[in-house]
């Protein structure tokens, strides 16, 4: 059975960073491929400060075209919004029935991970390989008040470059014509240009 990492995102835009802790995860780990799950709307952030959900599923397949371990998921596209991960994994669970799911997250998220709906059921069924965040300072003030779940066998930490890259900074350079040539491939920074995505 195939193991694969599914690593949920906006993706707005998708950076090296992303790319870096994708390919550490199918390098370094026992994952097969790790699929982006682009994201048609998260919960927690603004709808209005996204690109057109098939504008960031085309910049990542961009991205990584070039990695056969490496897949662009729209699958969340269409299932009811506000998508939920648990939804989300029943839904890959009875499509592809030959593949083994488990999440990739930042410690950030594994931090609140109590808070997602049904995290529970979701602990019980698939791995976590959770990869190390810089934190921001309104995390470091959160910090407390977060806490992580216990020691599981389910949760896998893994030892990925540290990245403080974030889509937030690219767009908000880009919206200042700054240079974010190297925070993106060349070739997703070619189309990010041509298409004018994120300037004012």
């Amino acid at each position: 059975m195939k193991k694969v990492g599914l690593y949920f995102g906006t993706f707005n835009p998708i950076h090296v960073g992303h790319l870096i802790i994708s390919n550490y995860m199918v390098g370094y780990t026992n994952l097969d491929e790790v699929w982006f799950v682009v994201s048609p709307l998260n919960p927690l952030k603004k709808k209005e400060s996204l690109l057109e959900d098939y504008h960031r599923l085309n910049l990542v397949r961009i991205a990584i075209e070039q990695n056969s371990k490496l897949k662009a998921c729209n699958e969340e596209f269409n299932l009811p919004i506000p998508s939920y991960t648990i939804h989300t994994l029943a839904h890959l669970k009875e499509k592809y029935s030959g593949y083994e799911f488990n999440l990739i997250m930042g410690e950030d998220n594994l931090r609140s991970f109590k808070k997602w709906k049904n995290h529970e059921e979701i602990l019980k069924y698939h791995h976590l390989y959770v990869y190390p965040r810089v934190l921001t300072e309104q995390e470091k003030l959160d910090k407390n008040n977060l806490e992580s779940p216990a020691d599981n066998p389910k949760i896998i930490r893994c030892e990925a470059p540290v990245m403080k890259i974030s889509s937030s900074f690219i767009r908000k350079a880009i919206s200042e014509n700054k240079d974010v040539r190297y925070l993106l491939t060349p070739e997703v920074y070619k189309f990010v240009e041509e298409m004018n995505f994120y300037k004012k």
